[in-house]
């Protein structure tokens, strides 16, 4: 089965592919010549999601999902949120956005924050929305090399190690990301018969 992922990040395609084995042929955007940069303009994680997949699927007639992602900090009233790539204004980037967060948090003793990430399916004309939350904590300083994002910063509960220190097997096991993904994979599984 063919399925679109409304995006460009590489690093999303492989993280998502890894979870979905064989069972689902995920296509980028690229795949089907889609360059437009579409504008995330909703208020809310949920809503950026659902406007990336009614976007493509308008434009392109394809079963497809996007997905968004934001980092709530309890100590920040839910910041970054829905801000989370464009934390640190419009030349953001992965490192300008943690140092904004670890600068804003520099005297918090709360440093509790959650991942979450809401993938949007179109599937023949019909949209689903399924969440995925990582509660964690803030760290004080980056840490590892992997992942992409927040990694650096973020300690999931009850682990020892950020997601950035993480193998992509265990981030998948326990991430945001992961769960929103495998509540997809049971939703088409049903959907297509496959077991």
């Amino acid at each position: 089965m063919k399925l679109i992922f409304a995006t460009n990040n590489k690093n999303k395609i492989i993280e998502v592919q890894a979870l979905l084995n064989n069972k689902f042929n995920i296509q980028s955007l690229e795949e089907i010549n889609c360059f437009e940069d579409i504008i995330e303009n909703r208020d809310t994680i949920e809503g950026n999601a659902i406007l990336k997949a009614k976007y493509i699927y308008d434009n392109y007639k394809v079963d497809c999902f996007a997905d968004d992602t934001g980092l709530e900090v309890e100590s920040l009233n839910g910041q970054p949120g829905v801000m989370s790539k464009r934390f640190s204004g419009a030349d953001s980037t992965s490192n300008k956005n943690m140092d904004k967060l670890l600068k804003l948090m520099e005297f918090s003793e709360n440093r509790k924050g959650k991942f979450k990430t809401v993938i949007a399916l179109i599937y023949k004309g019909e949209l689903t929305t399924f969440t995925g939350l990582c509660a964690g904590e803030i760290i004080t300083e980056k840490k590892g090399e992997k992942g992409f994002g927040y990694d650096p910063i973020f300690k999931p509960t009850g682990r020892k190690y950020t997601f950035a220190e993480m193998d992509l097997e265990i981030k998948n096991k326990i991430g945001h990301r992961a769960k929103a993904v495998n509540k997809l994979i049971e939703f088409l599984s049903k959907k297509i018969s496959i077991k």
